[in-house]
């Protein structure tokens, strides 16, 4: 039996609730096949940097507007995957949308949790609160989160898993974005991860 594990960096722009989430079930064993090796945040200020610092894993901050352009910001991004020899990216929070010349850099190697199911509530300008407030708007009853791999459209790669939340009387934006946090990004979001890791493992 080998002892490696897939090298993941998380991409992160915020507080880093879905980092810590990963970080926890790496810790409980739910992913045994990856570690995670980098995480590289949009912000500097974002909180998921500490988390972590807190965690020991090393952190880059690249700063599209410091960059100047997308394609210096991704090939910024690019050398530190590089350096640490990342197979594996996930996308938790991060509010850059990348260009297809990066995402066809990892065919299958990039995955995102949408706090919708998608094929709900997706696609360009749904993210944050504005999916629960759509979802909220539309009057549904159920919805949830969805793992899914990267490609070239927002939202439209492959999906890997999903979890249905039941929306209740008198739900917010913000009540609802902490339920479907809860009982689904942070439940499917690891096992997608280990999910994916184990593929890589086996598959190459």
């Amino acid at each position: 039996m080998s002892d490696r594990k897939i090298k993941i960096a998380v991409f992160v722009s915020g507080g880093g609730t879905n980092l810590q989430a990963l970080i926890d079930k790496q810790k409980s064993g739910v992913i045994a096949s990856g570690e995670i090796k980098l995480v590289v945040s949009s912000n500097k200020d974002a909180y998921a940097l500490t988390r972590a610092e807190k965690a020991n894993i090393p952190s880059v901050v690249v700063s599209k507007k410091e960059c100047g352009s997308q394609e210096a910001f991704e090939k910024k991004i690019l050398e530190y995957l590089k350096e640490y020899d990342i197979e594996l990216i996930v996308l938790a929070g991060f509010m850059c949308i990348l260009s297809e010349s990066f995402t066809s850099k990892f065919p299958k190697r990039i995955i995102n949790v949408h706090p919708s199911l998608i094929p709900s509530f997706c696609g360009k300008g749904f993210y944050g609160l504005k999916v629960h407030e759509a979802a909220l708007g539309y009057g549904v009853k159920v919805t949830g989160a969805t793992v899914h791999f990267v490609n070239e459209v927002p939202d439209g790669g492959e999906i890997i898993m999903q979890k249905a939340v039941e929306v209740q009387d008198g739900d917010t934006p913000e009540t609802l974005q902490k339920r479907v946090m809860v009982n689904s990004e942070w439940i499917i979001l690891p096992q997608s991860v280990e999910k994916v890791c184990s593929r890589i493992l086996h598959n190459g």
